[in-house]
C-alpha cells in the first residue's frame, strides 16, 4: 500500500537573526492508510513544526511532503489549500467551535466551505457524530457540552471531508485521563474503520500504547529507527 502522507529529506528553516534556526533537520516518515502513529518529544523539539508542514501550513526549505499522492510542497497556494480542505483532517489542540453553533452546525460549516449540498451535508453530519457517541447531542451548543464532547465534535468535523489524513495536535491537553483514554481511544476506531493515516503528536507517553507506532523528536531530527512500535 502506497504511504498517504511522505516526507522526504524535509527541511525547515526560519530566519534567526544573523543566521537561520533549522526546525526540522532531514525529516522522512511515511503513514499509510490505517496506521496510527503518536510524535512525541520534548518542547521545542520540532514536533509543532512537522505537523504544520505535513497540514500544508507551512512550506519546507527543502525536500518533498506527498500527501494523497500530491507534493504539496511543490503545490502553490491555490493548490496547497484545496489539498488541505479535500485530504487533511485537522483536530486541534482547543475544538475552536462556535460558540452559537449547534453540534451539527459546526459539521456544516466545513462542509459549505466544500459547497456539499446542505441535505447531503447535513445526512453526513448527523452520521459521524453518531459514529463519535454523540448522538443525543446533535442539537446542543459548546457550552452545553462538556469537554470530551466538544472534541468529539473536533473529531466528526475533521472527517466531514473523507480525508485521507488525520493529523492530531495533542487532543487530550485540556482532559483528564479517564476523558484522555477515551478519546485517544475513539481515534484508534476511526483510523480504523475509516481507513486514515492518523499522525499524533502528544507529551503523554501513557496513550502511545493505542498507536501502531511511535516517532520521537528531538533538536527537529527524527530519532535513529524513525517508527518503534508501540507496546
Amino acid at each position: 500500500m502506497e504511504p498517504v502522507l511522505n516526507f522526504s529529506h524535509v527541511t525547515l528553516e526560519y530566519p534567526d537573526g544573523e543566521g537561520t534556526l533549522r526546525a526540522l533537520d532531514d525529516v522522512s516518515l511515511e503513514l499509510r492508510r490505517g496506521e496510527f502513529v503518536s510524535l512525541v518529544g520534548p518542547s521545542g523539539s520540532g514536533k509543532s513544526s512537522l505537523l504544520a508542514v505535513a497540514a500544508t501550513l507551512v512550506r519546507p526549505t527543502a525536500g518533498s511532503v506527498l500527501v494523497a499522492g500530491q507534493d504539496a510542497a511543490a503545490l502553490p497556494d491555490a493548490g496547497r489549500t484545496s489539498l488541505r480542505r479535500d485530504s487533511i483532517g485537522i483536530i486541534f489542540q482547543q475544538p475552536n467551535l462556535l460558540p452559537s453553533l449547534t453540534a451539527v452546525e459546526q459539521l456544516l460549516v466545513a462542509a459549505h466551505l466544500r459547497a456539499e449540498p446542505l441535505v447531503e451535508a447535513r445526512r453526513k453530519a448527523v452520521e459521524l457524530l453518531g459514529r463519535v457517541g454523540l448522538a443525543s447531542v446533535l442539537d446542543k451548543r459548546p457550552h452545553q457540552l462538556s469537554g470530551g464532547q466538544r472534541q468529539r465534535v473536533n473529531i466528526a468535523r475533521a472527517l466531514m471531508a473523507s480525508p485521507a489524513v488525520l493529523l492530531v495536535d495533542e487532543p487530550t491537553a485540556a482532559l483528564d485521563r479517564g476523558r484522555s483514554e477515551e478519546i485517544v481511544r475513539l481515534l484508534r476506531q476511526v483510523t480504523d474503520e475509516f481507513g486514515v493515516a492518523t499522525l499524533m503528536v502528544t507529551h503523554d507517553t501513557g496513550l502511545v500504547s493505542f498507536t501502531d507506532a511511535v516517532a520521537t523528536m528531538r533538536d527537529g531530527r527524527l530519532s535513529a529507527g524513525i517508527l518503534a512500535a508501540a507496546s
